[in-house]
Parts: structure tokens; C-alpha cells; sequence
């Protein structure tokens, strides 16, 4: 399995899993010529895309939607999140719940907690076994969705937000409050404490994302979870790997 984050944070997000000859995208939300050349960039042509699996319907995930009508490529959401989403050729139109076969991989959804219809993560296997989870905007990680995402190679988790920063930038205080809501984005700590109960230490590949540009460093959210890791025996570099993005 190969995973690529092609973009991320509030302008936009876009992850290519690949395996077995096969192609998935989780969101697009970023313009379509943009992602037509990021994926250029890492290797994969636009039209060798098998599926697009949407998290939920802001635009920062579904910007770039019109790929599936020119290419012809099935997208999958919540039954809630199509509410949302406008402009998708009816055949390539597909309401996902729970498990689904598609292009050789195995997929499952979790719910997630944010303020969006039916907002959902996905936990990624590939024919050999490798699994990749993808939990992006949510205001808080429970039980549930730690089941769902165990035991994967790759976590691709958001790591919006420091509170202190938050609290002390010129952001309105209703938008301050609904980061921190359940229904928000995940503190670096809430990520960390995620990762915690997560992670063991066997080669793991962890994606730090959705950092927010004005309310967080790199540098902040890694060390959060490298800390967090190292109180539980897990070093970095020998027992997981950690990229920020």
C-alpha cells in the first residue's frame, strides 16, 4: 500500500491510496486541474482513478468533485453528506454504509463527530492486508472510531488546533467555540491521547493533518504526539514513523 497526501488543511483535502494496481481518493477538495496535477506529480494518471470516497460535504473536501464527471469516477458518501453535494453525474452517485468491496479494497466507515450531516472516517484495506485510517474533521475520538481504525499501517489523523493559540487569536469567539465543540476539530492533545491508544510500536505511519495555518505549528503537533508516544515506550523512528502535513 502507498498513501500520498496530495493537500491538506482548511484549503483543501486530498489523500491517493494505492495497492495492487488499484486507486482511491479520500475527498477532493482542492480545484480539479490542481489535483489532476498533484497526482501527475506522485506518479498517477487522473484517469486511472477507481473511486472517490467523500468524508463530508465543506468544500475544503469536495471542491474538486467535477473529476468524477470528466473522469467518469464513481464517488461514495453518506446518505446525509449527499444532501450537500451538488453536481455529480446520478450514475456516479453512490450512498455508502458501513462495509463496501471497491476496486480490490475493503472498506468500513465510522462515524465521526462534526458539524456536518453525516460526517464519516474510513479504515482502508487492501487485498494483502494493509490498512490505512482516515479520520479527518472531528471535534472529538471515541471508543467506536478507535475500534474501527485499529491495527492499521498507516493513521491518517487531523491535528488542527493548539487552545492556547486559539484562545488568544482574532477569531470571533462563536468560531472559537465551535472548533473546541465536540463537533469542531481535534487538539493536538486530543490527537496525541488518540494515538496513544493506537500506535504499538510496529512500524506504524503516522499523517499528522488539517493543521490549522493560524492556530498551530509543525513542529507543536508533532512533538504533542511524539511526546504522548514516548510515555507509552514508542520511539520515533524506531517504533513509528510521523510526518506532519
Amino acid at each position: 500500500m502507498k498513501v500520498d497526501i496530495l493537500a491538506s488543511g482548511s484549503g483543501g483535502n486530498v489523500i491517493a491510496v494505492r495497492s495492487s494496481g488499484n486507486t482511491i481518493l479520500v475527498d477532493v477538495g482542492i480545484a480539479k486541474t490542481k489535483i489532476e496535477q498533484r497526482l501527475l506529480e506522485v506518479g498517477i494518471k487522473p484517469n486511472e482513478i477507481d473511486a472517490i470516497l467523500i468524508t463530508h460535504a465543506h468544500s475544503d473536501h469536495v471542491k474538486g468533485l467535477p473529476l468524477a464527471n470528466k473522469y467518469h469516477i464513481p464517488v461514495f458518501a453518506s446518505e446525509g453528506e449527499w444532501k450537500s453535494i451538488k453536481g455529480v453525474n446520478e450514475e456516479l452517485r453512490h450512498i455508502i454504509d458501513g462495509n463496501l468491496l471497491v476496486s480490490g479494497f475493503d472498506v468500513t466507515t465510522f462515524n465521526v463527530h462534526h458539524d456536518a450531516f453525516e460526517p464519516i472516517g474510513y479504515a482502508i484495506v487492501d487485498k494483502v492486508g494493509d490498512k490505512v485510517s482516515v479520520c479527518l474533521d472531528t471535534g472529538k475520538v471515541d471508543s467506536e472510531m478507535i475500534e474501527a481504525m485499529k491495527y492499521s499501517e498507516f493513521f491518517i489523523i487531523e491535528s488542527n488546533h493548539d487552545p492556547v493559540m486559539l484562545e488568544h487569536s482574532n477569531y470571533p469567539n462563536a468560531t472559537k467555540a465551535r472548533i473546541l465543540s465536540d463537533i469542531g476539530h481535534l487538539s493536538n492533545a486530543q490527537t496525541a491521547e488518540a494515538l496513544t491508544k493506537l500506535v504499538k510500536g510496529v512500524g506504524e505511519k503516522i499523517y499528522l493533518t488539517h493543521l490549522s495555518s493560524t492556530n498551530n505549528m509543525s513542529e507543536l503537533a508533532k512533538l504533542t504526539t511524539i511526546r504522548a508516544l514516548a510515555k507509552k515506550g514508542n520511539k520515533v523512528n524506531e517504533d513509528y514513523e510521523i510526518e506532519v502535513f
